[in-house]
């Protein structure tokens, strides 16, 4: 077995976090595959996987080799094939937002597997921004500004914190005119530490209105539905509410005090040595993305 098919084999091992998947892949048996990891530990001289009780997991000397290993096998790739007919194929790996994921992410990668029969999408769904290089992701969705200059960015649109309200609600407690009436309101918050505070734009920056929030709750479907069931005055991205807005179902509240916009980028490691499949789905999402009227919100 020559070096960079042992690369090839750690590589699909971590991204599968199973020897079992990753000979399945590789259509090769499981001690073959389990054979090539042994003896890529032993001459390289140190433990690369641990074992947990739910899945393998890369030692921090494992990560760290997943990142060079990979890189070399697209740099291959790219190298045997003539640029312009370079193949799109491979895992590609995806993280988003879990509801922005949901309504926009996981219809477009459908779309993008059926002009692709190379190409496998891991979609990872959820609302913490993960680490691209330590989870192995290929592309990421990020709303709002990125913290990591290392990372490329493409921007397809922007979003907005937009505060709502039912109708029913409204006509029971009024409607605020200002943030300081949000004091004598209801207010649907969540549970991390920037969901249980809101900040204001316009004239009333940096001086947020005491909040009353009885109810808390951490899941996004969830507050809206207690939203349009007249419970409070919730806060949420534009895209979140955009339907239910266009629907009558809430109300858009404070219009004037609104924060300004986030934006919505697709995010990836770097330029260099760049794998096909990931440019051809950066262009595609992009596209596809860019043309949502509900990232460009007024």
């Amino acid at each position: 077995m020559d070096r960079l098919d042992e690369f090839a084999i750690f590589v699909r091992i971590v991204e599968e976090g199973s020897l079992v998947r990753a000979a399945q892949r590789l259509r090769r048996s499981a001690p073959a595959v389990t054979r090539a990891l042994a003896a890529l530990e032993d001459r390289i001289g140190t433990r690369l996987i641990d074992r947990t009780t739910r899945r393998l997991a890369p030692t921090e000397a494992g990560r760290a080799l997943y990142e060079r290993a990979r890189s070399v096998i697209e740099a291959y790739e790219a190298a045997t094939t003539d640029a312009l007919d370079a193949p799109v194929r491979g895992l590609l790996r995806i993280t988003a937002p879990v509801q922005f994921g949901r309504r926009h992410v996981a219809p477009l990668a459908a779309r993008f597997l059926d002009g692709h029969e190379g190409v496998e999408i891991e979609l990872l769904l959820n609302d913490r921004n993960v680490d691209l290089i330590e989870e192995g992701i290929d592309v990421a969705v990020r709303i709002g500004a990125l913290a990591d200059s290392s990372l490329v960015a493409r921007l397809v649109g922007q979003v907005r914190r937009q505060w709502v309200a039912s109708p029913g609600y409204l006509a029971r407690h009024g409607t605020p005119k200002a943030p300081a009436d949000l004091a004598t309101h209801e207010a649907l918050l969540g549970t991390s530490r920037g969901a249980m505070e809101w900040t204001f734009g316009g004239r009333r920056r940096g001086a947020p209105a005491h909040l009353a929030g009885r109810l808390r709750v951490d899941d996004i479907e969830t507050r809206l539905r207690l939203a349009r069931e007249g419970r409070g005055i919730a806060q949420f991205l534009s895209y979140q509410v955009a339907e239910d807005l266009a629907a009558g179902r809430l109300v858009r509240l404070l219009r004037r005090f609104e924060p300004p916009p986030l934006p919505v980028q697709l995010v990836t490691k770097g330029r260099a040595h760049r794998a096909p499949k990931i440019d051809s789905f950066l262009d595609f999402a992009a596209k596809k993305l860019s043309a949502l009227p509900l990232l460009h919100p007024d």
